[in-house]
């Protein structure tokens, strides 16, 4: 008995510290993610790309990274998915370290799309390991955790990646930030390693066809809502930098702790939202009810932040704002995913969630193109800012109405 209750707590400081290299690669995902966005004001004049340009730029990332979800989903329900963890990492940190040697849009596009087929590992690898080896009271928080990442990422990212941009250029930020993503395989090697030996990949009895999920309907709901609740903070990541100092005037140091406080605080609700929803449904609260009205709460604080963005002329509006822009996505962030993992359960959360992001980041694809565009053609952010807002609003809409009660589905 005493050695059995040994074996558990090592199990479970392992698993502990495999949730927490998760969420640091999360966050590394999100650096390197955002890395264009910071490059910005400098690349885009040194490549001559247009708005338009830097959009298919920002969009090419998604034209890989969704439909590869699909594929890297399937293979972490039927393989080895701390394996396939490592070599999307990999993939996706060399695709970084190799962009700061760019000399053009082509080549640009060439590695935002090997970026896009190393990161999709993410969140379908992440959702198969937590719904898998977390137990559900505990599975707020791992979520949270890597909710948090999302934000630190970009909050990191923003912060020494401006201070990089200012002391040694753009090319610089893509160097460091590949580089620092690949020491982060060293750990993982040597955490997983005992974890490699045990699959938790579905029997072959038991493994859930990707074609019977794809005739779900409420899979295809939810990936429709994820699209609407992707794109505002994908519109924020992408393009924010580069409207606060080439439109709105700012320098790069007032755009780099602007940003930095909107990340940062998403990452601090992810966490708080995380630890309390785990305490409320620990106390009987049905989780997934409750994950749905936070999920409508942070669509509607995005859009509203949005457009108070747009509408912002002094830096102190703009600083509420964009803290409510982080509220509201640490709201989504911490329960976009542990609900995919609630309707699929363990046996297929790998395969659901690939589908649901895939679905998900369509958004990636469309809206960085859209608001280039829009930007070149329509005369500025305005319209930019006011579709961002209303497809966010829309979003809160169908997590409100369009998505059934949220409870295993019947597989």
């Amino acid at each position: 008995m005493a050695t059995q209750a040994i074996e558990g707590r090592v199990s479970g400081a392992r698993i502990g510290w495999i949730v927490a290299l998760i969420a640091l690669s999360v966050l590394l995902n999100y650096v390197d993610r955002g890395a264009i966005g910071v490059a910005a004001p400098l690349m885009k004049d040194e490549l001559q790309l247009s708005a338009t340009g830097f959009g298919i730029a920002v969009s090419a990332f998604f034209w890989v990274y969704a439909p590869a979800c699909l594929v890297v989903g399937w293979l972490c329900d039927r393989f080895c998915v701390y394996r396939v963890f490592a070599i999307g990492v990999a993939i996706w940190a060399i695709s970084t370290a190799l962009t700061g040697f760019v000399g053009g849009l082509a080549a640009l596009i060439l590695l935002r799309l090997f970026l896009g087929l190393g990161e999709s590992i993410a969140f379908p690898g992440s959702s198969k390991i937590f719904a898998a080896e977390v137990p559900v009271e505990r599975r707020g928080i791992a979520n949270a955790s890597v909710s948090a990442a999302i934000a630190f990422g970009p909050a990191a990212g923003v912060l020494f990646g401006g201070a990089i941009l200012g002391e040694w250029g753009w090319r610089a930020v893509f160097w460091i930030f590949g580089l620092g993503t690949l020491l982060w395989l060293v750990p993982w090697q040597i955490v997983s390693a005992p974890l490699r030996a045990k699959s938790i990949a579905a029997p072959a009895a038991e493994r859930v066809p990707l074609a019977r999920l794809l005739r779900l309907p409420t899979l295809w709901r939810v990936g429709a809502a994820h699209f609407l609740s992707n794109y505002g903070f994908y519109f924020l990541l992408a393009w924010l930098p580069l409207y606060l100092v080439k439109t709105a005037g700012y320098t790069i140091a007032e755009m780099t702790w602007l940003t930095t406080l909107s990340f940062t605080t998403q990452g601090v609700v992810a966490l708080a939202g995380g630890w309390i929803s785990d305490r409320m449904v620990a106390n009987g609260s049905d989780e997934g009810e409750l994950r749905r009205r936070l999920m409508i709460g942070g669509q509607i604080a995005i859009a509203a932040a949005i457009a108070g963005v747009g509408a912002s002329d002094s830096i102190a509006p703009l600083a509420a704002w964009l803290a409510l822009a982080g509220f509201g996505a640490g709201l989504i962030a911490t329960n976009l995913f542990a609900i995919g993992q609630i309707f699929a359960g363990p046996r297929a959360a790998g395969s659901w969630v690939g589908v649901q992001n895939a679905l998900g980041n369509v958004s990636g694809i469309i809206g960085p193109i859209v608001t280039g565009l829009i930007v070149d053609y329509l005369g500025g952010y305005t319209y930019a800012f006011a579709s961002a807002a209303i497809l966010s609003a829309l979003g809160a809409l169908l997590w409100w109405k369009f998505i059934p009660a949220i409870r295993p589905v019947a597989l």
